[in-house]
């Protein structure tokens, strides 16, 4: 997808209270925020094992902290955004972002690799999809699925882009190096454009369209739909992200080089860009607990797949790429859970909350399934425990349909028209 064709996406979305240049730049900034902070380090991480001396095991959890990280600042940063807009959060995120890579790449020992990452789980949760889906939905509503679409169509090419990209440069760099080129292609790229494109004013939180909308966010967030999504989705994004951070090491272990196995990592980003391309017409034609139980249970499916089939190359290359498809529109399903159940009155705060679980499980899964692979006999019983944790997700998706419970539970009325306790 070219520049020019996101400004035009953009501006038949444009309104005059928007700034004209925000979806395009949010397209290249994710591109770049996600291939650099989050997919160089599946590909660097062996190289990175081997110079140091470092385990697996610890380089993963220092790289899972940061998601923690991410995780609880996510729910903070989520109200920021309801009140004050994207525009500092995204600039400054991205700074953030530049010096954690810097500390990471100069770290001479485990201890500063960590603080380097802690730091990266800042940049992570001020930078990535919540953000940005914050400020489409704040901004693009009553057209925000659209422009999610094109933002997570052109975020789904971080790993085409920079998996293969930081395999290239790790063949010629030292890891410390390769990470140093990359920050400062993250400064280039991301901190001008978030400062400058994001400039604009932050409209007023959308007045309540429905009953279901008046619910306060205590209220919703303890409901039997929302404790239920929020279960599922956490579920699916813990196998999802130990599937995405271990499906190198399941390749290398099968006899292929590590360029292969990046450009099958690669090939899952371009999945995700195509199954982007369905979800509008999806979402139009499903309830959304049934397109969560079955998205999800696709994935299991994938998962599963990746668990029985060790080859060929090809084979395992057109896997990826319908894993990628699935886990595309999985990143749409989840930035739309909110508005389809409860409306865009408290986007920012609900997303965090409901992120905060999520992004959680997504931190705690590189570092599990790498520590679990070799208790399990392997990546491919990995694999297989993975897809086993998806259909249970999808069962419980089923569950999840947007029922006014949280409505009633403020709302309720007996026969006579008086309000229940």
């Amino acid at each position: 997808m070219s520049y020019r064709s996101l400004a035009s996406s953009a501006a038949a979305l444009d309104q005059p209270a928007r700034p004209r240049a925000a979806l395009p730049a949010l397209c290249l900034t994710q591109i770049t925020s996600w291939g650099i902070v989050y997919y160089a380090f599946p590909v660097l991480n062996p190289q990175i094992t081997m110079a140091t001396g470092w385990s697996a095991t610890a380089t993963t959890a220092a790289f899972s902290a940061a998601l923690l990280m991410s995780a609880v600042a996510g729910i903070r940063i989520g109200r920021i955004l309801d009140a004050r807009g994207p525009r500092t959060v995204m600039t400054v995120g991205s700074v953030v972002g530049t010096v954690s890579l810097v500390i990471i790449a100069s770290a001479p020992n485990l201890t500063l690799f960590t603080a380097g990452w802690l730091l990266a789980g800042f940049a992570m949760a001020s930078t990535f999809y919540q953000p940005a889906f914050a400020a489409l939905t704040r901004w693009w509503a009553p057209n925000h699925v659209r422009a999610l679409t094109i933002v997570t169509l052109a975020g789904g090419l971080a790993s085409t882009v920079f998996a293969p990209l930081t395999a290239q440069l790790a063949n010629h760099f030292s890891w410390r190096h390769t990470y140093l080129l990359l920050a400062l292609v993250l400064a280039t790229v991301t901190v001008p454009v978030h400062a400058y494109a994001l400039r604009g004013p932050w409209p007023p939180a959308p007045p309540p369209s429905t009953t279901g909308e008046t619910a306060s966010a205590a209220v919703i967030t303890r409901s039997r739909p929302f404790l239920l999504l929020a279960t599922a989705l956490t579920l699916s994004a813990f196998a999802t992200y130990a599937v995405i951070i271990t499906l190198v090491p399941l390749l290398l272990d099968r006899g292929y080089t590590a360029a292969e196995a990046a450009w099958a990592l690669g090939l899952g980003g371009a999945g995700q860009t195509l199954g982007r391309t369905f979800y509008a017409s999806l979402a139009r034609r499903s309830s959304p607990a049934l397109r969560a139980a079955v998205l999800i249970g696709m994935g299991g499916v994938t998962t599963a797949a990746f668990a029985l089939i060790p080859g060929p190359y090809g084979l395992l290359s057109a896997l990826a790429v319908i894993a990628g498809t699935i886990r595309g529109n999985l990143t749409l399903l989840q930035a739309t859970a909110i508005t389809d159940r409860w409306g865009a009155n408290r986007y920012g705060r609900l997303s965090g909350l409901l992120a905060a679980p999520t992004t959680t499980a997504s931190a705690l899964a590189p570092f599990a399934g790498t520590a679990l692979a070799a208790p399990l006999g392997g990546y491919p019983r990995l694999f297989a425990v993975l897809a086993v944790t998806s259909a249970a997700a999808a069962l419980i998706a089923w569950y999840t349909a947007p029922t006014t419970a949280a409505t009633r539970a403020i709302t309720t009325k007996d026969r006579r028209g008086r309000r229940l306790p």
